[in-house]
């Protein structure tokens, strides 16, 4: 056997020796590619947070490390610079499918709750549009038989009833204009001593009626503002009715009126049934109701607060809310800018 022929015999089987570790190594890498892509399933089907992320992030970087090992172990050095680039190539979109797999289930999470509100919005919107209806429908059932006398309280009855399935689907509508951009508020200078005034003359029966301790302020002087009459008397009419609704027979709600700065000022006190630490930050969203409110003196969609807010800021002007907790009582403040004398 000549020199030649004998290292020519050596090359073959050290390249065979090399092919035979690549293979072994090649092996190894798409082992733990499928362990990458089973752990990519399982973590597609629950809610992680950024730790697990981190180490989804970590395994794709090490099976590309591995892939990358394999090759340099034929490769020329000269390759080194290159591989480096592919390696940074192939983690930061390793990084991405990461992510994006992640966001992906975090949207889909998203989009199956927002489903499971609407529905729940449909039903309490259906019920609620359907406890009017029931004493219309009886008395009209009834109006053939009733004597006449008794039908003056039977018009009441059922305009009040009227005006309840009105009022909700007013205060659903408010909700859709403002969230479509299409809220059309009437300014004109007004005098909010008279908005508050006829609300004082309005809800003052009504507290009455309520077993309630209602006092509030004689307004005196003219307080000017840039606003729409009919929707001030709305935000009123909301708080107000709010405090009738949620407060216990024999308690106190309190109307009072302040200037600072230029701003108007009024507070809705009342001793009720309270807020929630919990739900306190939310009460302003829409369809969010506190648990212990639900069915005190008859539940609600949880929207007239929402509409308050809308209202106001279109006045240019801000609503907060407070509580010490469940049956301490709550208190909002409306402010909203008077216009210069």
């Amino acid at each position: 056997m000549s020199e030649a022929s004998g290292k020519n015999e050596r090359a073959l089987a050290t390249a065979a020796r090399e092919l035979f570790l690549l293979g072994r190594k090649t092996v190894a890498a798409r082992a733990a590619l499928a362990a990458l892509q089973k752990q990519l399933s399982e973590a597609n089907s629950q809610l992680v947070d950024t730790l697990q992320v981190e180490q989804l992030i970590e395994a794709n970087q090490q099976l590309v490390l591995a892939i990358l090992s394999a090759q340099s172990d034929v490769e020329d050095q000269k390759n080194a610079q290159a591989e480096q680039h592919l390696y940074l190539e192939m983690r930061e979109a390793n990084e991405r499918l990461v992510i994006a797999a992640l966001s992906a289930q975090d949207l889909q999470i998203a989009a199956e709750q927002a489903l499971e509100q609407q529905r729940n919005v449909l039903s309490v919107v259906a019920h609620e549009l359907r406890n009017p209806l029931t004493p219309i429908s009886m008395i009209a059932g009834r109006l053939v038989r009733m004597p006449r006398e008794e039908l003056p309280r039977m018009q009441l009855l059922i305009e009040g009833q009227v005006q309840r399935m009105s009022r909700l689907v007013e205060d659903l509508l408010d909700i859709a204009r403002a969230s479509t951009g299409k809220f059309r508020l009437n300014f004109q200078v007004t005098n909010m001593a008279d908005i508050i005034s006829d609300a004082i003359a309005i809800y003052t029966p009504v507290m009455l009626a309520h077993g309630l301790s209602f006092s509030s302020e004689r307004l005196e002087s003219r307080l000017a503002v840039n606003g729409d009459p009919v929707r001030l008397t709305q935000i009123l009419d909301n708080l107000l009715g709010n405090a009738a609704k949620y407060t216990p027979k024999g308690g106190t709600v309190t109307l009072a009126v302040s200037v600072e700065a230029n701003l108007l000022e009024i507070h809705i006190r009342d001793s009720g049934i309270g807020i929630s630490a919990k739900a306190l930050p939310f009460i302003f969203e829409p369809f969010v109701q506190d648990d212990h409110a639900v069915g005190f003196n008859g539940a609600g969609l949880g929207i007239g607060l929402t509409v308050v807010r809308e209202l106001v800021e279109a006045h240019s002007g801000t609503v907060t809310g407070t509580s010490a907790g469940e049956g301490k009582g709550s208190e909002f403040v409306v402010k909203i800018p008077l216009l210069n004398p």
